[in-house]
């Protein structure tokens, strides 16, 4: 589990198809050395698991496959050499909680549509971003919910039904990947996962579908 409190953002060095597996390594000057092979990790919001860890010389990188499934539904299939991902390592159980629950099971990806600074003339500004949002997350986006967009736990400020309004504050956009986006990116999207299984519960009450989701969710 995560937390969306992004630790580090780490840079694509190389994307390669090794027997038919799309491959990545990724540099990560920080969180690289904190994991073992096998290890999770999310990556611009997807749950990864790390490969190759730190190699003969090379202490700050690691590598990881990309499944198909992880490829057709995430905006992982765009990295290329120097692309910038949001780095987050697992939430170690009993620690605080300071984003919202994040799975890394992104649900499909959000176009940005415009990422604008509230006070321009400010050096230090909070930001406005609106994305669109596919089809299939509409139903489990609310207005004060929360959302993960590229990794990222952010608060829903507005949602007109399709499309959702966040506010960045300086932080956010100093430490993450927003820095860089442009309109018409591919960003993950994953949607509150409570409300995914409150809307669940809701079509088909059970004691046991009950029980699952609290067990789902640490509970």
């Amino acid at each position: 589990m995560f937390t969306g409190l992004i630790q580090e953002t780490g840079s694509v060095l190389s994307v390669e198809q090794r027997r038919g597996v799309h491959h990545i390594t990724i540099q990560a000057p920080t969180l690289a050395s904190q994991l073992h092979e096998g290890d999770s990790i999310a990556v611009s919001g997807v749950c990864l698991t790390a490969l190759a860890i730190a190699p003969a010389g090379q202490p700050e990188r690691f590598e990881a496959d990309l499944a198909e499934e992880t490829v057709r539904r995430t905006s992982l299939s765009q990295l290329a050499a120097g692309t910038v991902v949001n780095l987050e390592l697992p939430t170690p159980a009993g620690t605080p909680l300071g984003g919202h629950v994040v799975q890394g099971h992104v649900d499909g990806v959000g176009r940005l549509l415009s990422l604008k600074p509230v006070s321009p003339d400010n050096q230090t500004t909070d930001w406005w971003l609106e994305i669109e949002v596919p089809e299939a997350i509409r139903p489990y986006v609310v207005e004060k919910g929360s959302i993960a967009i590229d990794g990222i736990s952010l608060t829903v400020a507005r949602w007109d039904g399709s499309r959702a309004s966040v506010a960045i504050i300086p932080h956010t956009y100093a430490h993450t990947n927003l820095r860089g986006r442009r309109a018409g990116d591919l960003l993950n999207l994953e949607a509150d996962v409570l409300l995914r299984h409150a809307a669940q519960m809701r079509k088909k009450p059970s004691p046991e579908l009950t029980l699952a989701c609290l067990i789902a969710n640490g509970y």
